[in-house]
């Protein structure tokens, strides 16, 4: 079995990186990008297992099969996703970090509305709870949100992954006893959410009707 380290490896003898791994348990071609697990997700378990210590890496190994067979286009998962990652990181991140987290949670909770049909500035309890405890930060990043309206498409390919960064960042760069372990609990967190929103896309889909032959 390959043992995790940073960074990518040309082949399991030479160690594993948290996504290779899933991709050689998955009996996929070896890579860091499988196709059996959304993109950002991913993302998240590779920047997750790099800034990880050594020491506290083999701990992320049990989450490894939890994140085989979590993929999914639905933009909703994107948006989840990048939720999880910026109101995980905005209480504890710097302040110089606390505005782009803060616009992240935003423009997150706004796509989300815009794709469930909700009303625009609508927050969730968890989002709500991290941004008072950054008061200056939120007015800043709602005078800033009102001005900007981003496209599905940019959400996907550039606001959705630079939340993932800027938790994942702010998280290693933050005055709290053990990142490790918060980074490891962001991990746990997301993989939930994506699991309960793409099992419910999959119960929820329809069965195909076979004709039925006398």
């Amino acid at each position: 079995m390959p043992v995790l380290s940073r960074g990518r490896h040309r082949n399991p003898k030479r160690g594993a990186c948290f996504m290779e791994l899933a991709s050689y348990l998955a009996g996929e071609r070896w890579s860091d990008h499988p196709a059996c697990t959304h993109p950002l997700l991913a993302a998240l378990a590779r920047l997750v297992n790099d800034n990880t210590s050594d020491e506290s890496r083999a701990k992320l190994v049990r989450l490894v099969p939890s994140i085989i067979g979590l993929a999914s286009d639905d933009l909703r998962v994107d948006a989840h996703i990048a939720l999880r990652c910026a109101t995980t990181a905005l209480p504890v991140a710097a302040a110089e970090r606390q505005l782009a987290l803060a616009v992240s949670v935003l423009a997150a909770e706004e796509m989300l509305a815009r794709l469930e049909g909700a009303p625009s500035g609508r927050l969730s309890e968890r989002s709500r709870r991290a941004m008072e405890e950054v008061p200056h930060a939120t007015e800043q990043a709602r005078r800033f949100s009102r001005a900007a309206r981003i496209t599905e498409k940019g959400f996907r390919r550039y606001a959705a992954p630079n939340a993932v960064q800027l938790a994942v960042v702010g998280i290693v760069q933050a005055c709290v006893p053990d990142p490790d372990a918060l980074l490891c609990t962001l991990l746990e967190e997301t993989i939930a959410d994506c699991d309960a929103l793409i099992r419910t896309q999959e119960s929820a889909a329809p069965v195909p009707a076979f004709p039925i032959h006398a």
